[in-house]
């Protein structure tokens, strides 16, 4: 049940003036993904503001990214809470939509403890047949997954893959060891080829809103063998990667896509705009990648 090989793009959801969906903007970025072969496309999470959509937008959204992508590549769609049932309601509800698989991101604020997580994460993949990825991202949760209740995970069926972005790459090494069953994704730009090197299938990542091409390119050189290539990509852009991460996710993303011209729109609140200080470092190292937005 292996979803993609490659790169997902943890699609932003642009807005118009009035912070609403643009659904003529999402039209053009996911056709440009396509064209860029980015392997597959993650809608309605942490970058699609997933937490500040609402359940309705999110389903419009899911439906229409699957209608204009049209099977070409596989669309995700993060279904995440710290609720349970909410969350294995909606995830049905992705299901009905036509998404290819799910990405759910560990239970955050309430912290579940390992029992209550293997029990919520147990009833959402029950709740639906196709593939579901778990997503560790610590930071944002203040929890880890364990490697014993990985491996309890692991025997759910459907249950297929980890993006790991908590960047510890010794937990990687460990979960590769122990659950080679599991396909995983660096959920960390700045990890994709340690994480390819012990036996990654790819990347979710941020920065393939704007280097598609570049993120797809650095995962298969790699499996192609081009180790070198592919290492070359990695520390050349990692510079970009970090100025992306100067402020919460996605701040930096959208800003560094409305000044090469996607219009993506402002963030909903909380996330307000980008401090002028760490706008002008991330457009100088735009400017110094020759980062040309449209292609």
């Amino acid at each position: 049940m292996e979803l993609f090989t490659g790169s997902g793009v943890a699609l932003v959801t642009p807005f118009d003036e009035n912070n609403e969906v643009n659904y003529s903007r999402l039209r053009e970025i996911l056709e440009f993904h396509v064209l860029n072969h980015t392997d597959a496309i993650i809608v309605t999470g942490t970058t699609g503001e997933g937490s500040t959509i609402t359940d309705e937008e999110k389903i419009s959204v899911i439906e229409f990214a699957v209608e204009i992508i049209n099977s070409r590549i596989p669309v995700i769609a993060g279904t995440g809470s710290n609720d349970t049932k909410h969350a294995a309601e909606f995830s049905k509800r992705a299901e009905r939509a036509g998404i290819d698989g799910l990405l759910v991101v560990t239970p955050y604020y309430n912290k579940g403890n390992e029992n209550g997580i293997y029990e919520h994460y147990k009833t959402i993949a029950e709740a639906v047949k196709i593939p579901v990825i778990l997503y560790n991202v610590p930071s944002r949760t203040g929890v880890n997954l364990s490697i014993p209740l990985l491996k309890k995970l692991a025997q759910i069926k459907n249950i297929t893959a980890l993006k790991e972005a908590s960047g510890n790459i010794s937990y990687v090494a460990e979960v590769a060891r122990e659950i080679p069953e599991l396909d995983i994704y660096s959920g960390n730009d700045d990890m994709v080829v340690p994480v390819l090197s012990l036996g990654g299938k790819g990347v979710i990542s941020v920065s393939a809103n704007i280097i598609p091409d570049i993120s797809h390119e650095m995962v298969v050189s790699f499996l192609k063998g081009d180790i070198k290539k592919a290492r070359e990509l990695q520390l050349k852009y990692n510079d970009l990667v970090n100025v992306l991460f100067l402020e919460t996710n996605p701040v930096p993303i959208k800003e560094a896509m409305n000044f090469l011209g996607y219009e993506a729109g402002k963030c909903r609140l909380p996330l307000g705009v980008m401090e002028e200080s760490n706008r002008m470092k991330l457009i100088d190292i735009l400017i110094a990648h020759e980062v040309t937005g449209w292609k």
